[in-house]
């Protein structure tokens, strides 16, 4: 219990001030993430190594991680209510692991990571199933805005050799493998984005206690570890071509990077930052965020990359991501508002309004 002197102190700090160590935090596993998915993509690209063989190798190690740090088996018993939906959202994840890694060896890591927050359409069909016409037409709106952000991505605006914005050839680029896709190519990433958030969903749906989301997600990570082994197999015996039997090389840090940035750091700080900073994955400003650090990690890997293009295409996104969740937006506000006496209502509350 916290002495009078403590709960003083505390509520005499501005709540930006209690918040600037957390929100650090959070851009630094952010960077290391995506930090993580262009090594990987650097080694994806020059190996031709299989996608599907190699993120199990990422993700078994991963869920092995998860299990002894969770133990699930201990402490409270968990229910069928909890664990079916658990391993249902096991196989959800296994074919989100699978469509990402495909979009992101053909799109590109810029095209890929911001693919991730295509999740926000659950919250356009919330507004049609549930909502009012007014925030329909809003989320609508936003719905318009991300397709048109997604087909400037395809179309090479975030790139130097593409973008209208840029008037000189940038042939000293050491990656030009991306080239112009359209919708079409562009929809394997967006579909694994909406995947995630529809994980996300699941996940709150079935626990909104942190400690019981973490024992859960443990069993999520193990079950898609389970249902990607076939997959991986069938991908290693029939799906290579004869050709590429040789040994490939390997990458400590690609591996390593995405085993504990990419999957279990990132799990854990998404958890505090939605618990603490009230910020979502699907969000402005976690998009802020990622495109930030998409900037640095563009220079560091001297990439065909074009910013007037980038801030355009992810202006086009964070309006349509703000409007597509515009709703939740004012039940969050108004839950805040109101009187929370009841800390577990008000954390009901203010959960459930979360799409994605």
């Amino acid at each position: 219990m916290m002495s009078p002197k403590q709960v003083a102190e505390d509520r005499g700090l501005p709540s930006h001030f209690r918040q600037t160590p957390l929100q650090i935090i959070h851009i630094i596993a952010n960077f290391m993430r995506i930090w993580s998915i262009y090594s990987m993509y650097r080694y994806l690209s020059q190996t031709g190594a299989s996608v599907v063989l190699v993120l199990f190798a990422c993700l078994a190690p991963a869920s092995v991680l998860f299990l002894v740090l969770q133990k699930p088996w201990k402490g409270r018993p968990l229910s069928n209510r909890q664990v079916v939906p658990s391993i249902i959202n096991g196989g959800i994840t296994a074919l989100y692991f699978i469509l990402w890694g495909k979009g992101l060896k053909s799109c590109g890591p810029v095209r890929a990571i911001l693919a991730e927050y295509s999740g926000a359409v659950l919250g356009v069909l919330s507004a049609v199933l549930y909502g009012q016409k007014s925030h329909v037409w809003k989320k609508i709106g936003g719905l318009i805005a991300m397709l048109a952000s997604y087909y400037l991505l395809s179309q090479g605006w975030a790139m130097a050799t593409y973008s209208p914005f840029s008037w000189e050839d940038s042939t000293d680029s050491e990656a030009q493998t991306e080239q112009l896709l359209g919708l079409k190519e562009m929809s394997i990433p967006i579909f694994a984005g909406v995947l995630s958030a529809l994980r996300r969903v699941i996940t709150r749906r079935v626990s909104l206690k942190i400690q019981l989301k973490r024992r859960l997600h443990a069993i999520t990570i193990a079950s898609a570890t389970c249902f990607l082994f076939p997959v991986a197999m069938w991908d290693t015996i029939i799906g290579s071509p004869s050709g590429s039997s040789r040994d490939l090389p390997f990458s400590m840090w690609a591996f390593l990077s995405t085993i504990f940035f990419g999957i279990i750091l990132i799990f854990y700080i998404d958890s505090i930052a939605e618990e603490r900073l009230h910020m979502v994955f699907s969000s402005p400003r976690h998009l802020m965020v990622a495109g930030g650090c998409i900037i640095v990690m563009e220079i560091v890997y001297k990439m065909d990359f074009s910013l007037p293009g980038f801030i355009v295409c992810c202006l086009f996104l964070g309006f349509g991501i703000y409007e597509a969740t515009s709703l939740e937006h004012a039940r969050k506000d108004s839950s805040r508002n109101s009187d929370l006496s009841n800390g577990e209502l008000g954390d009901d509350l203010q959960m459930s309004s979360l799409p994605t």
